[in-house]
């Protein structure tokens, strides 16, 4: 992520969109539950949600061909956990910022426990922030998805989308005012959920067995002579 990205991330109408997206997320997010979250994330300082029935998180934040946090590595690289490792996955702008989104999505799928939930937020390129948008990254412009070609990727890699809305006010404004409601508002989430593998169910059925019969004499026995 370049530094004009970081700038722009951290700009006063931006801090007041990612404020507002975090508040419509909470509520979705109270069902996860599980042992590990994983935060991947676009914004400097960013913290994890708070989900009381998620015990641990690792959080990377996305720098240039870099990402820091918890753990250091290259955004070309695989990530550095097992599969399946974690119950929640929660990608914050982090798919504007890098050059391969869907290599990183699969990454991020690939992490993520079967019945997990994965959560993807970004800008919504239809809206009234790209004016604003264009002025501030006219140089290092952020690679913005339409929520529907996020959910066609995340359905052809076996994953049931939830819930698709907008959030955030309508255009830019640091202080608050009147608006035209969350359903033209700047930033969008889509929350998916993993499916778990499909498994053949087994009926056992109990099989007769023929037992042996002995037409011998039992020990110590005497056979009778007329």
């Amino acid at each position: 992520m370049s530094a004009a990205s970081t700038e722009i991330f951290a700009s006063a109408p931006l801090r007041r969109l990612l404020a507002d997206e975090v508040r419509g997320l909470l509520p979705d997010l109270q069902r996860c539950r599980g042992d590990h979250g994983l935060l991947i994330s676009a914004i400097d300082g960013d913290c994890p949600p708070g989900v009381p029935m998620l015990s641990c998180w690792t959080r990377l934040v996305l720098s240039g061909p870099r990402y820091g946090g918890d753990v250091v590595g290259r955004v070309e690289e695989p990530l550095p956990f097992v599969d399946d490792a974690f119950e929640l996955v929660v990608l914050r702008h982090a798919l504007e910022t890098v050059t391969a989104p869907a290599a990183w999505l699969d990454e991020s799928l690939r992490v993520l426990a079967p019945g997990g939930v994965c959560v993807v937020s970004g800008l919504h390129p239809v809206s009234l922030w790209m004016p604003w948008l264009a002025w501030h990254t006219r140089r290092h412009a952020l690679r913005l998805h339409m929520p529907l070609q996020i959910g066609e990727w995340l359905r052809r890699r076996d994953m049931q989308v939830e819930c698709v809305r907008r959030l955030g006010p309508a255009w830019p404004r640091v202080e608050g005012g009147p608006g035209l409601g969350e359903a033209l508002g700047g930033a969008y989430v889509l929350i998916a959920r993993k499916r778990r593998r499909a498994v053949t169910p087994l009926r056992l059925v109990p099989r007769p067995l023929k037992a042996p019969v002995d037409v011998g004499l039992a020990p110590g026995a005497r056979r009778n002579i007329a």
